[in-house]
């Protein structure tokens, strides 16, 4: 799909992977609409950096485990440009719980978490739908994981939450087709905003630990997943209900110890 002119909405695209995609969505000329729930700041810059670009670029606050809010950030497109053709649900919310630690999650856990990580998903993709089928097109894309894959991560509900996310863009790729493509990016470790919140000695020991196994050697950025993300939303190829696995090779194992060091 050619982006130029068109409209595109990321939630959750102050921060990290959104704004990286926010941004590559602007350099192909595509109108953005940024969804933001408290990054406002954050928001404003990116969509400074959009206007930059010679696009127009909208910043809109909404909880997207609200539908209504869902609803809003949706209407603020059809009445800004008259149209949706892309949408990329990355919102996501999660807790760091050891797996180990089966009492350090409770029922609110998995709900506040599903309720971002998957219901969010699912209703902004419904109130985009009907503005995609009027104009015969439309990507989607969900930022998922690989702890969905593998069922690892942050915490057991949150990778919980992400294998229904795939198990979500599974479905909805099958009745959305075949105007409406539906896929999704599963990245592994991502050097972004989370991880700089740890402090900064305990931050470089994963991304060197991480670094030191992977095949690749070397972490992923929001750049790298972003540019997944463009292939999804722009291939003229008949791709739809793809689980994209960006993570350096982690699934293959450790490397060969006799693999080169730089």
């Amino acid at each position: 799909m050619d982006l130029k002119g068109k409209t595109a909405i990321v939630t959750g695209g102050g921060t990290g992977i959104g704004a990286a995609t926010v941004k590559r969505l602007a350099c192909a000329g595509a109108n953005v609409v940024i969804n933001y729930r408290s990054s406002a700041d954050a928001a404003e810059e990116v969509a400074n950096a959009c206007r930059d670009m010679g696009v127009e670029a909208m910043t809109v606050q909404g909880d997207i485990s609200k539908d209504d809010d869902c609803k809003k950030v949706a209407q603020a497109a059809l009445d800004k440009w008259g149209g949706i053709a892309a949408l990329l649900n990355n919102a996501g919310t999660t807790r760091f719980v050891p797996h180990e630690d089966l009492d350090g999650l409770q029922m609110d856990d998995f709900q506040d978490l599903y309720a971002t990580n998957v219901v969010g998903a699912y209703q902004m993709t419904r109130a985009v739908v009907p503005a995609m089928k009027a104009a015969g097109e439309g990507r989607i894309v969900n930022t998922s994981s690989i702890a969905g894959i593998m069922g690892n991560g942050s915490s057991l509900a949150y990778s919980a939450s992400k294998g229904a996310l795939n198990a979500l863009t599974l479905g909805l790729a099958r009745v959305l087709a075949p105007e409406i493509t539906v896929n999704a990016v599963c990245p592994a470790l991502v050097e972004s905003d989370w991880l700089r919140d740890f402090s900064s000695e305990h931050a470089q020991k994963v991304k060197d630990s991480y670094e030191a196994i992977v095949p690749m050697g070397r972490i992923c950025t929001s750049d790298d997943i972003a540019d997944s993300i463009m292939y999804l939303m722009t291939t003229p190829a008949p791709v739809t209900g793809e689980l994209m696995v960006i993570d350096a090779g982690v699934r293959l194992g450790p490397r060969s110890p006799l693999a080169r060091r730089e």
